[in-house]
């Protein structure tokens, strides 16, 4: 499982990372995401390491689930969101129909291709009918290990075969941006907007 070498990557690293994350400003993407959730709704933070964007759907009123596959990432997170979060590998989602929203920000990129594909079918059902889902992936083609963690790149040719292929989303949206920290422009990233339409 592509997963494991990433988990423990995180569970050394949780602090290091949290620190260069968690003051990112990212509230235009998260309200994007808003836009499509109802007031209110339930939210699930899908890979929520810091705890960022939970904390903020938290402050906007929404009842947010934050999971995360490393366990010092979810010590960390609920310590900084005041929840509990969850300890779940992706493969693990079993939930049918809970959710208004999905948000999985750079989280599911570390999936193998051939697990994507599952867990991005696991994401459909466990939203209600119309449910939406934001996710990113670093822009590119490669995918394997790269500074310790596993990697599923995308470019807009892998984004629509990925689509065809797990054939239960429609885009509301997709565009491209550059990383948002400090010392990273350079790096870019393809944003998606999904909205389930048959699970």
């Amino acid at each position: 499982m592509a997963e494991c070498g990433t988990i423990d990557y995180y569970n050394r690293n949780a602090e290091a990372y949290i620190v260069s994350t968690v003051g990112v400003e990212f509230q235009g993407m998260q309200e994007r995401f808003l836009r499509e959730v109802p007031a209110g709704g339930t939210i699930l933070d899908f890979g929520c390491g810091s705890g960022r964007d939970t904390k903020y759907f938290l402050e906007r009123g929404y009842r947010v689930t934050a999971a995360d596959g490393s366990e010092e990432f979810c010590r960390l997170a609920g310590a900084y969101t005041g929840i509990l979060v969850k300890q779940m590998l992706f493969q693990e989602l079993d939930e049918i129909g809970v959710y208004d929203g999905i948000w999985a920000c750079s989280s599911i990129l570390h999936l193998a291709y051939r697990e994507l594909k599952a867990v991005m079918g696991k994401m459909a059902r466990a939203l209600k009918p119309g449910g939406v889902v934001y996710t990113s992936f670093k822009y590119g083609e490669f995918e394997g290990e790269r500074n310790g963690r596993y990697f599923t790149d995308m470019t807009e040719e892998k984004v629509e075969r990925l689509l065809e292929e797990v054939a239960v989303f429609g885009v509301i949206e997709q565009w491209v941006t550059k990383d948002v920290r400090p010392g990273r422009e350079e790096e870019r990233w393809v944003n998606l907007l999904l909205r389930v339409e048959r699970a």
